[in-house]
């Protein structure tokens, strides 16, 4: 295969993470892969059991790393009492989907696992994270019940792997309409950089051109697997997202709506932001998560 089109340009800097005093670094929670690791961050004081936030970096599927800058505006959880937990999970350059599904659940199930030791509550858990990694935090939340979408070799499989509440920034859902809405917006990819090309980040997460393989497409969608007894969402997309396109969570919000009703769905259309816009950064905005977080996590 040829270098894919779509290889990130630039290394994205670090979070910064000297001021938080009790953190551990890289501890695995499965071992099938050195990519199987993840971060924790304690609140300064107190010995909890804490609700556990789970920061899913982006980075199309390729790149990004758990402490990288993405995981700033989940830091400010740590102000609200959660505890925070950073995750790596293979790359689509070392495993194919659904490789990262499973890395994913496997670190909640040994989050659950090791809840006594690491002061964990193993009943308040929430996924957040924006593009590749919104598009992860919107599988956690509909997929708890897809055996085929859990690898309990990885380990604790006595742990469930659902989780209590979603938070998702400009993830994708429907890769194969992805070009189609972003012309209906005026945002007409270039041939180069086309979602339904080879080289395209679906494409290479799949394993083959996503037009050639509409079924695994349906498989890999988060609305595939949306049942009624999924935890509450809150998404938020960017109107002038040129990658992509809000539509892909308008009509994720829409299907849930459907499913498990409005009660339990927020989506916010942002006006004029980009993808990883800073409007999603703001203290006010980043408010706004924890508020619905503590509504959820905190009754």
């Amino acid at each position: 295969m040829s270098e894919p089109h779509y290889a990130l340009p630039f290394e994205i800097p670090p979070a910064k993470t000297d001021h938080i005093k009790r953190k551990m670094f890289d501890l695995a929670y499965a071992d099938s892969s050195p990519t199987q690791k993840l971060d924790v961050y304690w609140p300064e004081e107190g010995d909890g059991p804490f609700p556990v936030i789970i920061s899913i970096h982006g980075g199309a599927f390729m790149g990004g790393d758990k402490r990288d800058i993405q995981l700033t505006p989940m830091l400010e959880c740590l102000k609200h009492d959660y505890v925070l937990v950073g995750v790596n999970y293979r790359m689509s350059n070392e495993a194919k989907f659904p490789a990262l599904i499973h890395d994913v659940k496997a670190a909640i199930r040994w989050i659950r696992a090791n809840a006594k030791n690491y002061l964990f509550d193993p009943q308040r858990i929430a996924t957040w994270g924006g593009s590749a990694g919104g598009y992860l935090s919107l599988m956690m939340g509909v997929s708890a019940w897809a055996t085929e979408l859990e690898d309990l070799s990885l380990g604790n499989p006595e742990q469930p792997s659902h989780v209590q509440a979603v938070v998702d920034w400009f993830g994708p859902t429907d890769f194969l309409k992805m070009d189609e809405q972003l012309t209906e917006s005026g945002f007409a990819p270039p041939e180069e950089f086309l979602h339904n090309s080879a080289n395209s980040p679906e494409s290479l997460l799949l394993g083959a051109q996503i037009t050639k393989i509409p079924e695994l497409v349906h498989n890999a969608n988060p609305e595939t697997y949306i049942r009624s007894i999924a935890p509450p969402f809150f998404i938020q997309h960017g109107t002038h997202d040129d990658i992509v396109p809000h539509q892909q969570s308008v009509n994720m919000a829409a299907r849930l709506v459907d499913v498990i009703g409005a009660d339990k769905v927020t989506l916010e259309l942002l006006p004029t932001a980009r993808h990883a816009d800073l409007a999603f950064e703001t203290p006010q905005n980043v408010k706004k998560v924890l508020d619905f977080l503590d509504s959820i996590l905190r009754p």
